[in-house]
C-alpha cells in the first residue's frame, strides 16, 4: 500500500512539473526576432509589446499549444512603415500564417523569408513593396494562399510560381508586373487574379478557366476569357513611301523548248477556231427565227436597275454588315448637334489602340486619317433587339451636360454594336489616383480631388434628374478628366442593353449590397457607388483591390472598422498629409461618403442632395488663399510636424 501511494505521488509531482514548465516556457529566439522587427520598423504605436511578458501573450502573436514557438503573426493595418528589416521575421522558422496587410511597408521582400518553409498563408496586400517577384516566396512550397496585391512589384511573373504546388489562391492584381503570363498550373488553384498590371500576350490555356475579371486592366493581354488576340480595327495600310524595297528575286533563267512553244501555238489556234465555230452557230440560229424579241416589261427594267444600283454601292462595309443593302440599314448614326463628319469606312480605316477592356465591351482610341480622335466602345453580348437598342441610344444621345461625356454616334448590326464618344486626353481618375504611385509622381492634391468630387456629382445628378437615366457602372475608370481637372462621367445607361444578363462580377467593389443579389441597378445603387468613389478619393485605395479569402474586406467596411476604433486619421490617403488646413474638410466629405454607402437604400441621399452637401462644405483657406504643401520651407526645418500632432483630432464619424 505504501509503495502504491509513493508511486502516485511521483506521478502527480511529474505532471505538476510538466505543467509548470509548459506554462513558464517561452519561445525565446522568436521573441527576440519579433522585438528586433518592431524596434527597427517605424509604426503608429498601436503595437506595444512588453518584453517582460511572454511573446505568446502579445497582440497579434499566436503560439503553438506548448508555447514553444510562434505559430501566427497578424499585424494588419497597424501603421507599419518602411522596409522589413532582414534577420527578423525570417527567423520565425515555425510560422504558419503571416499577415502584414494594409500597412505602408516598402522596399523588397527580405531574402531570408525563404526560411519560412512551413508558412501556409502570406498576406502582404495593400502595402508599397517594390522590386521583382520575390524569389524567396517561391521557396515556401507549403503555401496555400499568397496575396501580393496592391503593391508596386515590377518585372515578370516567374514560372517558378509552379513550385507552390499547394496554392489555392494567388492574388497579384494592382501591381506593375509585365511580360507574358507563364503557364501557372498548381493542382488546387481555385482563386487567381492578375488584373490591373502591364501584362501582354495571350493567356495560357492553364489559366483560361478563370473569369474575365481575373485579367482585366492589362491592355495588351488577350485570349482565353478576354477577346481574341486579333484586333478589331485593322492597322492602317503602309504608305508606298514607307514600304521597304523588296529584295531582288533571283529566278533561274530557263528558256522554253521549241516543242513546248509549238504546242502552245497550236492550242491557241484551236481555241480561236472553236470560238469562231460557236459564233457561226449562234448567227445561224438567229436567222432561222426571224421574229423580233419582246421588249422588256417595266417591272423587269426596274429590277435590272435595282441590281445595277446594288452592284454600284458595294463597299468594304460588306465585310461587317453582310451586304450593301444591310449596310444602308445599319449605318453609323450620328446625333443632332454632332461635331464629326466621318462614316463607317473612315472608322474602319482608322488606326486603333486598346484603352480598356470591361465586362460589357472593349474601348478603343481611334485616330482617323484626317486626324480626328474618338473613342469607340465595342459592346459584347447585347441582349436586346435592334429596336430596343436604338430607343435606348436615342435617350442617351439627348443627354448634354458639361460633366457628362456625350454619346456622338452608334452603329448596330447583327454582329457588331459600336458606340462613339469624345476622346478625353487627360485620362481617367483611376489612372491619375492609382497609376504609378510613389517617387517621381505628382500626387493628386486636395483641391483637385474636391473639384473632381463635385463635378462628378453634378454629372450624375443631371443623369438622374434631367435624363431619368441610371448610370449603373460608377467607378473611377469611368470618371474622365478635362485638362482643368473637371470630371465627366462616361459609360452610362448601358444596363438596359443586357436585360437580366448583366455580368455578376461587374463593377466589383462599387456595387450596392442589394445589387449583388438582384443585379438590378437603381438611382439609390448609383448613390452607393458614388459614395464608394468618394471613399476612394479620400483613402487613395481602389475598391476593387479587396481580395478574396479570410483577409479580404471591402472599402466601406474597412473605413467603418477604422473609424469605429477611433483611428479616423488613418483612413485618409497618406499623400494628403502634406497639405495643411484640410482636416476638417476631409472629415466632412467622409461623413457625406458614409451617408451614401448606407446599407439601407432609403437612408441614402439623392444625388442633388449630395451635390448640395458637397458645395455647402466649409472650405478653409490659408492667408495666401491656397493650401500649403508640407514641402513649403516656411513650415519649419523638417517641412511640418507629424500629422498626428499637427492637426486637431478629427471628430468621430458614425459608421
Amino acid at each position: 500500500m505504501a509503495v502504491f501511494f509513493e508511486s502516485r505521488c511521483v506521478i502527480i509531482v511529474f505532471f505538476v512539473c510538466v505543467m509548470v514548465l509548459s506554462v513558464g516556457s517561452e519561445p525565446t529566439e522568436d521573441k527576440q526576432a519579433l522585438l528586433a522587427f518592431l524596434s527597427n520598423t517605424p509604426h503608429a504605436n498601436r503595437v506595444q509589446w512588453n518584453a517582460s511578458v511572454s511573446a505568446c501573450d502579445w497582440v497579434g502573436v499566436g503560439c503553438d499549444p506548448n508555447r514553444s514557438f510562434v505559430y501566427t503573426l497578424r499585424l494588419p493595418g497597424v501603421g507599419l512603415v518602411g522596409p522589413v528589416p532582414p534577420n527578423t521575421l525570417g527567423k520565425l522558422s515555425q510560422l504558419r500564417v503571416l499577415s502584414l496587410r494594409s500597412n505602408r511597408l516598402s522596399g523588397q521582400i527580405p531574402s531570408d523569408f525563404s526560411n519560412l518553409t512551413l508558412l501556409r498563408s502570406l498576406y502582404l496586400q495593400d502595402n508599397e513593396f517594390s522590386g521583382g517577384f520575390p524569389a524567396s516566396v517561391t521557396r515556401m512550397t507549403r503555401l496555400t494562399r499568397l496575396d501580393l496585391s496592391t503593391n508596386k512589384f515590377t518585372g515578370a511573373i516567374p514560372f517558378t510560381v509552379n513550385n507552390l504546388t499547394h496554392l489555392t489562391g494567388l492574388f497579384l492584381e494592382n501591381n506593375r508586373f509585365s511580360g507574358h503570363l507563364p503557364s501557372i498550373n498548381p493542382q488546387y488553384l481555385v482563386n487567381f487574379n492578375v488584373s490591373n498590371n502591364n501584362l501582354n500576350g495571350s493567356i495560357p490555356s492553364t489559366l483560361s478557366k478563370f473569369n474575365e475579371s481575373s485579367f482585366t486592366g492589362n491592355l495588351d493581354l488577350c485570349g482565353g476569357p478576354l477577346p481574341p488576340c486579333n484586333p478589331f480595327f485593322p492597322a492602317p495600310e503602309p504608305s508606298p513611301s514607307n514600304t521597304p524595297p523588296s529584295s531582288p528575286v533571283h529566278k533561274k533563267s530557263k528558256k522554253l523548248s521549241t516543242a513546248v512553244i509549238v504546242i502552245i501555238a497550236v492550242g491557241a489556234a484551236l481555241l480561236v477556231l472553236l470560238l469562231l465555230f460557236l459564233l457561226l452557230c449562234l448567227r445561224r440560229r438567229q436567222r432561222r427565227r426571224p421574229g423580233k424579241s419582246p421588249k422588256p416589261t417595266a417591272a423587269a427594267a426596274a429590277a435590272t436597275r435595282a441590281v445595277a444600283t446594288e452592284a454600284g454601292t458595294s463597299s468594304s462595309k460588306d465585310d461587317i454588315t453582310g451586304g450593301s443593302a444591310e449596310a444602308e440599314r445599319n449605318k453609323l448614326v450620328f446625333f443632332d448637334g454632332g461635331v464629326y463628319s466621318f462614316d463607317l469606312e473612315d472608322l474602319l480605316r482608322a488606326s486603333a489602340e486598346v484603352l480598356g477592356k470591361g465586362s460589357v465591351g472593349t474601348s478603343y482610341k481611334a485616330v482617323l486619317e484626317e486626324g480626328t480622335t474618338v473613342v469607340v466602345k465595342r459592346l459584347k453580348e447585347v441582349a436586346v433587339s435592334k429596336r430596343e437598342f436604338e430607343m435606348q441610344m436615342e435617350v442617351l444621345g439627348k443627354i448634354k451636360h458639361d460633366n457628362v461625356v456625350p454619346l456622338r454616334a452608334f452603329y448596330y448590326s447583327k454582329d457588331e454594336k459600336l458606340l462613339v464618344y469624345d476622346f478625353m486626353p487627360a485620362g481617367s481618375l483611376s489612372a491619375l489616383l492609382h497609376g504609378s504611385r510613389g517617387s517621381g509622381r505628382t500626387p493628386l492634391d486636395w483641391d483637385n480631388r474636391m473639384r473632381i468630387a463635385v463635378s462628378a456629382a453634378k454629372g450624375l445628378a443631371h443623369l438622374h434628374v434631367a435624363g431619368k437615366v441610371v448610370h449603373g457602372n460608377i467607378k473611377s475608370s469611368n470618371i474622365l478628366l478635362r485638362p482643368d481637372q473637371d470630371a465627366c462621367i462616361s459609360d452610362f445607361g448601358l444596363n438596359p442593353l443586357y436585360g437580366n444578363s448583366t455580368p455578376p462580377n461587374r463593377v466589383a467593389g462599387y456595387r450596392a449590397p442589394e445589387v449583388v443579389e438582384t443585379r438590378k441597378v437603381t438611382f439609390k445603387s448609383d448613390v452607393y457607388s458614388f459614395g464608394v468613389l468618394l471613399l476612394e478619393l479620400l483613402t487613395g485605395k481602389a475598391p476593387n483591390q479587396a481580395s478574396l479569402g479570410e483577409e479580404g474586406i471591402d472599402l466601406p467596411r474597412w473605413v467603418q472598422s477604422v473609424v469605429r476604433e477611433e483611428w479616423t486619421a488613418e483612413v485618409f490617403d497618406v499623400e494628403l498629409m502634406r497639405y495643411h488646413n484640410i482636416e476638417e474638410e476631409m472629415v466632412q466629405l467622409l461623413q457625406i461618403a458614409m451617408s451614401c454607402v448606407s446599407t439601407v437604400p432609403d437612408q441614402r441621399p439623392a444625388m442633388p442632395e449630395v451635390v448640395r452637401m458637397i458645395e455647402d462644405m466649409n472650405r478653409s483657406e490659408t492667408d495666401e488663399g491656397l493650401r500649403q504643401s508640407s514641402d513649403d520651407p516656411s513650415k519649419g526645418s523638417d517641412g511640418h510636424t507629424p500629422p498626428t500632432e499637427s492637426r486637431t483630432p478629427p471628430r468621430a464619424v458614425t459608421p
